[in-house]
């Protein structure tokens, strides 16, 4: 089978970590695919934990058949000469094509790779034009032949069973030659994420204005060791454990974010912000009615909610949350801090005997403590309010979600204040909530999406926040 050339929009979500970058995974919209080639300037107290954190977490994700990953070591600084006259001959094949189909030793004509590597090949040869004026017909001979060698020798792990859908990840230390750097950009219109540790040197001022890659900084610039990559040694540690059925009750974890006083303002009241570019408007269920919904009608929107099991490195369960149905094709919003205690997930759904196991997290802002997930499997969404009057102190709600793992519970409440928190405004509300509710939803009368319950205080009485509708509409575009 012949792999057709997928476009590429680069760099889509911020990421400002290691660990941002380890848990993104981009999407795929028709024949165009996300993909992010950053790099990371400088280094901070916890840069070689951080990478062998990764490295055991995406090693381990791989072992369980959930992506691919390679962190190498330096480049090679030549080519033997016998390999030399192997890659030329791929390049004269190339050439002989109208530079249309390409091939390395590793990855023949039976890969079904030719057109991929020959586009990716010509765009990449175009960046380096626009780099070099008068580029001899020779340099651009060398320049591939390294291209291709270092394809079969650095990346073939991630290109030998190539999968347009699957998240595949690159990680280089210290690049900052042209040839090195351009093979990086390569690997992204491969559909590679790349990451770059530029802890000590980046790039000089010519290759960063070709604006191929984003950067973050993670601290000052210096000289930090980090051991060889070692797959054997993480899979190992890894190997996947039989997983136990998820419990009607399984433990929680506490997973409630309490914020710190200092951090709070009241606002009295809240005017609609929809902004251009925001979902478009989908009717709840009560402005269908035209009337308010009763509360035993807003109980049954629980179906559009979803009970989330969290599950360690060894396939134990390590705690719970909840989750709101907010695309067809299988999108679930949930929290970030829930998202990002989990290895993979266990979704329940009601009326639903089927556990739906996953391990893709589509999108996630720390921030906004905020996170998709997604299951193979049709949903019913719940529809987010849109903004049409602003909501008020004293306002009804109703909050669905799993405390303590106790499935879909009910209750209902007030909106009693409007916080800011972190430069984020929250939704005050007093419908109890406990550990295991975090990513649940908050209604209004209508039956509408107005908030997802984020945190509560243990030491007040009812004291609870949700991210509001603002912020969901913005965060969930493009999944609907």
């Amino acid at each position: 089978m012949e792999h057709s050339y997928l476009e590429k929009r680069y760099n889509v979500m911020e990421i400002t970590s290691v660990a941002g970058f380890a848990h993104i995974k981009g999407g795929m919209n028709g024949s165009c695919k996300d993909v992010y080639f950053l790099r990371a300037i400088g280094a901070n107290a916890s840069f070689a934990g951080d990478i062998a954190r990764m490295d055991r977490e995406l090693t381990g994700r791989m072992a369980q058949g959930g992506g691919i990953y390679h962190r190498t070591g330096p480049f090679p600084r030549s080519i033997p000469p016998d390999e030399v006259q192997v890659y030329a001959a791929c390049y004269e094949a190339w050439a002989r094509t109208g530079r249309r189909r390409l091939f390395t030793r590793a990855l023949p004509e039976a890969s079904g790779m030719g057109e991929l590597l020959g586009t990716a090949c010509l765009k990449t040869l175009e960046a380096y034009h626009k780099s070099n004026e008068n580029i001899s017909q020779s340099i651009e001979k060398n320049f591939i032949i390294k291209l291709l060698y270092w394809t079969d020798t650095l990346a073939l792990s991630c290109l030998k069973h190539w999968d347009p859908r699957a998240s595949m990840k690159f990680i280089a230390q210290g690049i900052v030659k042209e040839q090195e750097y351009l093979f990086c950009y390569y690997l992204t219109l491969l559909g590679i994420d790349v990451l770059l540790l530029q802890n000590e040197k980046d790039i000089d001022g010519k290759l960063d204005g070709l604006h191929l890659s984003g950067t973050f900084i993670l601290g000052e610039k210096k000289a930090v060791y980090l051991e060889a990559y070692d797959r054997t040694k993480y899979e190992k540690e890894s190997r996947p454990q039989p997983v136990p059925a998820v419990a009607a009750h399984p433990q929680a974890v506490d997973l409630r974010r309490p914020h710190p006083p200092g951090n709070r303002k009241s606002v009295p009241a809240r005017t609609a912000a929809t902004g251009a570019g925001s979902t478009p408007a989908l009717s709840g269920a009560g402005r269908a009615l035209g009337r308010e919904l009763t509360f035993e009608e807003l109980a049954l929107k629980a179906a559009s909610v979803v009970m989330i099991a969290l599950h360690g490195s060894d396939g134990a369960v390590v705690g719970s949350g909840s989750g709101i149905m907010i695309g067809r094709n299988g999108y679930i919003l949930t929290n970030d801090h829930v998202a990002r205690h989990g290895r993979f997930y266990s979704v329940r759904i009601e009326n639903d005997e089927t556990v739906y196991q996953t391990d893709e997290i589509i999108k996630y802002n720390q921030f906004l403590d905020l996170a998709v997930i997604r299951i193979k499997r049709t949903l019913e969404p719940l529809p987010v309010y849109q903004g049409g009057s602003p909501l008020v102190r004293g306002q009804k709600v109703v909050a669905i979600g799993s405390p303590l793992g106790l499935f879909n519970s009910v209750s209902d409440g007030i909106i009693s204040g409007f916080r800011n928190v972190r430069d984020v405004d929250m939704i005050q509300f007093t419908a109890p909530i406990s550990n295991g509710s975090s990513g649940g939803a908050v209604l209004n009368m209508y039956g509408e999406v107005i908030g997802v319950t984020t945190s509560g205080y243990d030491a007040g009485q009812n004291i609870n926040l949700a991210v509001g509708y603002e912020f969901i509409n913005s965060f969930v575009r493009g999944f609907r």
